[in-house]
């Protein structure tokens, strides 16, 4: 108990979200808008297993092992890496959330709201990307958004 060892991703309960953030940037995401995907990597040698990771984890995708000994051969084998396809939007055709982010967005919501049949609505309104969201709730709103506003959008 309290031992922190090596932290291990398990890329299938993963959503990408970024909350795993890490004081040390052993942990870094980077989007690629043109492969359509997110890269997740951590590279070992940099982290100093304060377990934040671990901590703040939604889904538990990350756990710390009992695994401290990290001797290798070859430098290369202190990454550990993974690639998430990411949600594009409806509307502008942008990628903005990994997929399984959505995902678990509109099951949440339809469990929060005890109606399942609403999926396809809560799937339609999650898969648009929080740019377009805003632009649609000022092109929407008539009031106190000043016609300047408007026409930039």
């Amino acid at each position: 108990p309290g031992f922190r060892g090596k932290p291990d991703l398990m890329p299938s309960q993963c959503i990408a979200c970024g909350a795993c953030a890490c004081p040390a940037n052993a942990l870094t995401i980077q989007t690629d808008d043109q492969q359509n995907s997110r890269t997740w990597q951590l590279y070992l040698r940099r982290c100093i297993y304060c377990g934040r990771c671990e901590e703040v984890c939604p889904t538990r995708a990350i756990q710390l092992t009992n695994n401290f000994e990290l001797t290798v051969t070859n430098k290369a084998d202190l990454y550990t890496r993974a690639t998430f396809h990411l949600q594009r939007c409806s509307r502008c055709e942008r990628p903005f959330a990994q997929q399984k982010t959505v995902a678990l967005a509109t099951e949440l919501l339809a469990q929060q709201q005890n109606a399942p049949q609403n999926r396809e609505m809560l799937w339609a309104q999650a898969s648009v990307c929080p740019e377009c969201k805003q632009r649609a709730t000022l092109l929407n709103d008539d009031t106190d958004v000043p016609l300047v506003a408007k026409e930039q959008l």
